[in-house]
């Protein structure tokens, strides 16, 4: 359903989808009272137990599409010991632990036992929550075959499985684990689907695993907020060029940052940022795979309480953060899909607050920026002057895989060599004797070179006719199995 279906049919509120008094209440105490287009799609066929595909991306309201009708659907029932009732499959940690808080919040009026399974945790943690029974268990797919291969975890009782960002789960190579546990749990399950894209890869898992879904789609965000000043900041193709040119960027607005994310396209990108803005003697914090558990949580909350002012990130640990107070964003790399550039710079500008963007742009990020700009159907303004101010010294190109630097260097030299040459006179008629006498000697080199290299074929030859001395190692006899004729 869009936006446009909404406006026609009339927005719907949320004590008309259908949802019990104690979600209500708690719904009405968030403050909330007309549902999100995806919300107003899925919840009503969720409540009716039906499967449902949900397209949609972060930031449309999808993880309430199905926390509510969830909790509303559990409110009778009790869970038994390693059996869960319900099932909540998320990409990240952070994304995990936030559909946690959300239970959190709208299940205030329920006595819900949720379990969380996420890497970087104790699992004999995880096991005393399992063991209690849980209502609903929220994981990532490594993290609970894990604890259902060390026989810790049932799931035959999993009445409701929620895949959420499936999109990202075939981007982090998740898809063979979600088949797997989409085989342990019981057939009559009711299936709750959600991406942002759908692919060949996802669209055959849906096919797989939902029965009869009901789709609903919300059209994919291709217009940035008119709330945040976008711009974009040329810089040199060396990272060490990108890094002085963002330092100089978060100088400049000094006056006006409260505090940023910079998006980073790699996770090496994210830990080599991070450790030149703490160099540089930058408040600093890195959110990425690599790190522990209880540190990524740590650094979050830092930056969610004012505690770090910059906080570089990359699209998959970022994705879904809810920070809604973020004063500028920072696009160290340009995103190679446009659409995460709606999604990024979405982080700043929220509830009616104004936001900065700038994104760092070399002559390599041309192709994507245009990406960009036909998406949002807008040309992005230039800060400075675009990529032909930058003049002809500022090439981006490294050199060639697989060379050394002192290769590609000699290389240089090489070729300034043979242009120096190249440029020298010619020799005058008096040195005519001379270039003569060298062109003899050159000649009489190449002829005793040709007569060495015939001598050695020759000897190869005679070597070969030659049956030569009885092979050493056998004395002066050889045993007769040498001497046996062998077919070619």
């Amino acid at each position: 359903m869009s936006d446009n279906d909404n406006k026609a049919v009339g927005t719907p509120t949320f004590a008309e989808l259908g949802l019990s008094t104690k979600v209500l209440d708690a719904v009405t105490s968030a403050g909330y009272v007309t549902p999100t287009p995806i919300q107003a799609g899925a919840i009503p066929h969720a409540l009716a137990g039906k499967d449902v595909l949900g397209i949609a991306q972060t930031g449309t309201g999808k993880t309430a599409a199905f926390v509510l009708p969830m909790i509303s659907r559990i409110e009778k029932g009790r869970a038994r010991a390693r059996m869960p009732r319900t099932l909540i499959l998320e990409p990240t940690r952070e994304l995990a632990a936030q559909v946690e808080e959300n239970f959190i919040k709208y299940g205030k009026n329920h006595r819900l036992n949720i379990s969380l399974l996420i890497g970087g945790v104790s699992f004999d943690e995880q096991d005393r929550k399992l063991e209690r029974g849980a209502d609903v268990l929220i994981a990532t797919p490594g993290r609970l075959l894990d604890h259902f291969e060390r026989g810790k975890l049932l799931l035959t009782g999993v009445d409701i499985l929620v895949i959420d960002e499936a999109d990202r789960m075939l981007d982090m190579g998740f898809i063979p684990d979600i088949e797997r546990i989409c085989k342990l749990i019981p057939f009559t399950r009711q299936t709750l689907f959600f991406s942002a894209t759908m692919p060949p890869e996802i669209t055959k898992l849906t096919e797989q695993f939902l029965q009869a879904p009901v789709r609903v789609e919300v059209a994919r965000p291709s217009t940035t907020a008119a709330n945040v000043t976008q711009r974009i900041v040329k810089s040199k193709g060396k990272a060490w060029d990108k890094r002085e040119t963002l330092r100089n960027l978060i100088r400049a607005e000094e006056a006006e940052l409260k505090n940023a994310i910079i998006f980073c396209n790699r996770k090496v990108d994210v830990s080599e940022l991070f450790r030149s803005l703490i160099k540089h003697e930058f408040d600093a914090g890195a959110l990425h795979g690599d790190m522990d558990q209880r540190a990524r949580m740590a650094t979050l909350e830092g930056f969610r309480a004012g505690k770090l002012k910059l906080l570089v990130a990359s699209d998959v640990a970022a994705r879904g953060l809810d920070i809604p107070d973020v004063s500028h964003v920072f696009n160290f790399d340009v995103p190679i899909h446009a659409e995460d550039y709606v999604h990024r710079i979405g982080r700043t500008g929220r509830a009616g607050r104004s936001g900065k963007a700038f994104t760092i742009v070399t002559r390599s990020d041309q192709k994507y920026l245009d990406a960009i700009e036909k998406l949002t159907g807008q040309d992005i303004e230039w800060m400075d002057g675009d990529l032909s101010s930058l003049g002809a010294e500022a090439e981006d190109e490294a050199p060639a895989k697989g060379r050394s630097r002192s290769s590609a260097k000699s290389a240089r030299n090489g070729k300034a060599k043979d242009a120096k040459e190249s440029k020298e006179p010619k020799e005058k008629p008096a040195k005519a004797a001379n270039k003569s006498e060298r062109r003899d000697s050159i000649r009489d080199a190449n002829a005793a070179r040709a007569d060495n290299a015939d001598k050695k074929r020759s000897r190869r030859k005679s070597d070969k006719d030659d049956d030569g001395d009885a092979p050493l190692g056998f004395g002066e006899d050889m045993p007769d199995f040498m001497k046996i004729a062998i077919r070619a």
